[in-house]
């Protein structure tokens, strides 16, 4: 394949994973390229970063994609090379299958192993990366679905490794060093764990290889933090997906300020500006307008808390306080089919952990059968807090539409939006999953008009619609 090809390839693949890469952006990586070479694949890898990323949470997705598009090697690399050297010095003359044979007894595992204690002892960034190679190629090879094909696995290598017993040798030499206990177990377990991850990256490599980058990209490569659906992120995600929605709402903040500055002149007025325009002979030389009413809707906040939604309307209620100058009145309540109002807690410069936790325990009141029931909860909203609804209101439901088969009150529900300038409802899940198990999400869509939002870009997006 053709450089070209294969820098407009990784280019798509960079857009797919949700990196804004413009036309432009492509053409001034390739004159960046042209200009200091391709000679070494680190300063390639600059080079790409510095013109296509523009946010440091977009750096991981990057990198990942990079070593599938652009690896450090090809085929069994330093395996194949120490597997021929072996033979060769053995003096024996074998086919494919005896030399895997050979490569894969007990004596050899037990070097390997050997080997790879001794790197984790110095520390070895560059050794650690072939002996990931070299395991993946002795020990994680599977049969292939077709002629010539096969399948790696990193689960499979590791295994027969025995990470675990490589911690415990680690852990021994380096308390003979003179490492505390403590010390040795920390340092051991985050440097097997970053051997663990180069393993797992050379046997995506070599799938790469085999069925093309943009397979395993579609489904191995975690899109960005803002792209990351909130039903899927991992408990490391979390705390990345709370750092990004302050500068989410920051943009969305000036965004707003600037088209309110844009719009703010009203209508034209025709007497004032025909007025001006006799010092001028009749020649309307500058326009006058009528002073704008501002307007600023009202925002109320309905929010399933039940444990398959709570992150998404945990984030979701973050953004809106964090954007609570861009209404006049912001009011939140929670529910599983209880429903208690939270407003109280996002309070000015408050810090948002202790709040997050607050919120958390005071969640806990909102469920009294431990079940979601909506229809319970839409009842008991319209009948305690009728009085936070009103012409100016839009109302923002926040849920799964999922209600454990119980009546859905979709009279009442109608009612409720009925007394409001405008509701809407974000649903999480993809819309494939709308009315599967006991999903009533078209139902609920009938009388409150229902969106995919499943993560920072779409909710972003959404909240800047309605403010």
């Amino acid at each position: 394949m053709a450089l070209l090809d294969r820098h407009i390839e990784f280019l798509e693949a960079l857009r797919a994973a949700g990196l804004p890469v413009s036309l432009s952006e492509g053409l001034d990586a390739a004159r960046a390229l042209g200009a200091v070479g391709w000679g070494s694949r680190t300063q390639v890898r600059d080079v790409y970063a510095a013109t296509l990323v523009k946010r440091h949470s977009q750096r991981p997705t990057f990198d990942a994609l990079f070593e599938l598009y652009f690896p450090r090697l090809v085929g069994d690399g330093v395996a194949g090379v120490r597997a021929d050297d072996a033979a060769l010095d053995a003096d024996v003359a074998v086919d494919a299958r005896d030399a895997a044979v050979l490569r894969d007894t007990a004596a050899s595992i037990r070097l390997l192993q050997d080997q790879l204690v001794d790197a984790l002892a110095t520390d070895d960034t560059e050794r650690l990366r072939q002996l990931a190679a070299e395991a993946v190629g002795r020990l994680g090879a599977m049969p292939g679905r077709g002629p010539g094909l096969s399948s790696w696995s990193s689960y499979t290598t590791l295994r027969r490794l025995a990470p675990d017993e490589v911690t415990s040798r680690l852990v021994q030499g380096l308390m003979a060093s003179g490492w505390t206990e403590e010390e040795a177990e920390r340092v051991a377990a985050r440097r097997v764990g970053a051997y663990t991850g180069l393993v797992e990256a050379d046997a995506r490599r070599r799938i790469a290889e085999e069925r093309g980058p943009a397979h395993i990209a579609d489904v191995s490569v975690r899109p960005t933090i803002d792209r990351l659906d909130f039903l899927s992120a991992r408990r490391a995600d979390l705390e990345e997906l709370r750092r990004e929605v302050y500068p989410l709402a920051r943009r969305l903040a000036t965004r707003l300020t600037q088209e309110h500055h844009a719009r703010r002149r009203g209508p034209l007025d025709v007497r004032r500006t025909v007025r001006a325009s006799i010092a001028s002979g009749g020649v309307p030389l500058e326009t006058h307008h009528k002073p704008k009413r501002p307007h600023r809707n009202e925002l109320v906040v309905l929010c399933d808390v039940s444990g398959s939604v709570a992150n998404f309307a945990s984030f979701t209620l973050m953004l809106v306080f964090a954007l609570r100058e861009a209404f006049s009145k912001v009011r939140a309540f929670t529910f599983v089919d209880e429903v208690h109002e939270v407003t109280s807690y996002f309070t000015p410069g408050g810090d948002m952990v202790d709040t997050m936790t607050r919120l958390a325990e005071a969640s806990a009141y909102a469920a009294r059968f431990g079940r979601t029931n909506y229809g319970r909860a839409f009842e008991l909203f319209a009948e305690r807090h009728a009085d936070a609804l009103g012409p100016k209101t839009s109302l923002l439901v926040l849920g799964d539409a999922r209600s454990n088969y119980a009546d859905l009150a979709l009279p009442t529900l109608r009612s409720i939006a009925e007394n409001t300038r405008q509701a809407w409802w974000l649903n999480p899940e993809a819309r494939r999953q709308w009315d599967t198990g006991d999903s009533a999400a078209t139902r609920y869509g009938e009388v409150v008009p229902m969106v995919e939002c499943r993560n920072l870009t779409q909710l972003g997006e959404f909240v800047h619609r309605i403010a």
